[in-house]
């Protein structure tokens, strides 16, 4: 072969190589043990870790009590709310700077490599099975269902309900009748059950195509439930979003857990991740399935993420620490940890930002 060729050769095959790390086949399996999840002998779905603990029948009952009354009270430190009638993301769509856009709680828009998708989305005044005696809303959605652009897909991390709004859900799909709703195993039946048909359901590890992005369902440490002997019967996970220009990871909801460090060496670093920061008192009660902002910090790290965002606090009624303190703590400990200056923030309801 002519040295000329040879040459030639190589540079092509430099590309393809370049490419094909770049964007992961569909199912492709990251590269480490992340799956699959662990099921108990009766075929319920378990963490890494085993059981977890949800506290002393005591310290529960006191806990929902204080949640239905809330029902009838406001809470000072509720997140501020920025106006976004959705103008500049609806024409983003097409040439996607990658950007975050905080709608509240778990939910976030955000756009990267040529997609749009949204992340465990709650519109509901109530995360509740009961609307009136459910948790309240401190902080009206950052956009309207109406703003939004185009969604090509919706992630979501669990069945609690306020990761999984079903009202909120159809009316995404008939907004959006080709979306892909992605969900974690035995999920999906209940989306069909409501009329969404565009469901697919992954276990942790697996992985599926958008275009130039990769999706994948990962590891969290939580549980599932949502009616009285449904405990641990669909699966809970994370979720990172792997383009040619940029990376998102999504914790969903969890605790702090080795599972960080396995997905950071597998799929990071991260351009962005979005952690949860809130939801951690009672602690006896919280601390398995929720991470306090000093472990969401700590995730961060583990993920190798360049950025972070804190998310899941202040905008509803659903644990007893002030609403302002997770913000507070989320940045101290940032500023204390390796993370580069700036790369933990913040968002108000309804601020977009690129990353």
């Amino acid at each position: 072969m002519h040295l000329g060729s040879v040459g030639s050769f190589c540079l092509r095959l430099f590309v393809l190589l370049a490419v094909l790390h770049a964007v992961p086949p569909a199912n492709a399996l990251p590269p480490a043990d992340l799956g699959p999840a662990p099921r108990s002998a009766n075929g319920r779905f378990e963490n890494t870790i085993g059981e977890i603990g949800h506290g002393s029948l005591g310290i529960r009952f006191g806990f929902f009590g204080r949640r239905i009354a809330g029902s009838f009270r406001s809470r000072p430190g509720a997140p501020a709310r920025i106006e976004n009638d959705g103008a500049f993301l609806r024409e983003n769509a097409g040439h996607s700077l990658p950007t975050v856009t905080w709608i509240g709680h778990a939910t976030l828009l955000v756009q990267l490599d040529h997609v749009t998708f949204l992340t465990d989305p709650i519109w509901n005044d109530s995360p509740s099975p009961v609307s009136f005696m459910g948790p309240r809303r401190f902080v009206a959605p950052g956009l309207t269902l109406d703003e939004l652009p185009a969604i090509d897909f919706i992630l979501i991390s669990h069945n609690h309900y306020d990761h999984l709004d079903l009202e909120t859900l159809s009316a995404l799909a008939r907004r959006n009748p080709d979306a892909r709703f992605l969900v974690p195993l035995g999920n999906a039946a209940l989306l069909r059950k409501n009329g969404i048909d565009t469901v697919e359901e992954f276990d942790w590890g697996q992985a599926t195509q958008q275009g130039e992005v990769s999706i994948y369902c990962l590891p969290s440490q939580h549980w599932s439930k949502r009616g009285i002997s449904d405990d641990l019967a669909s699966l809970w996970s994370s979720w990172a979003v792997v383009g040619p220009e940029r990376s998102f990871f999504f914790a969903g909801d969890t605790g702090y857990f080795d599972g960080f460090a396995r997905i950071g060496a597998a799929l990071g670093p991260f351009d962005l991740t979005a952690v949860p920061i809130g939801a951690y008192e009672p602690v006896e009660m919280m601390k398995s399935a929720h991470m306090n902002p000093e472990e969401a910090v700590r995730a961060s790290v583990d993920l190798l993420a360049k950025k972070t965002v804190g998310i899941h606090f202040g905008t509803f009624d659903l644990s007893d620490e002030p609403l302002d303190e997770p913000p507070r703590r989320f940045l101290e400990a940032a500023a204390a940890s390796i993370l580069e200056p700036g790369a933990a923030f913040l968002l108000k309801v309804g601020e977009t930002q690129p990353f």
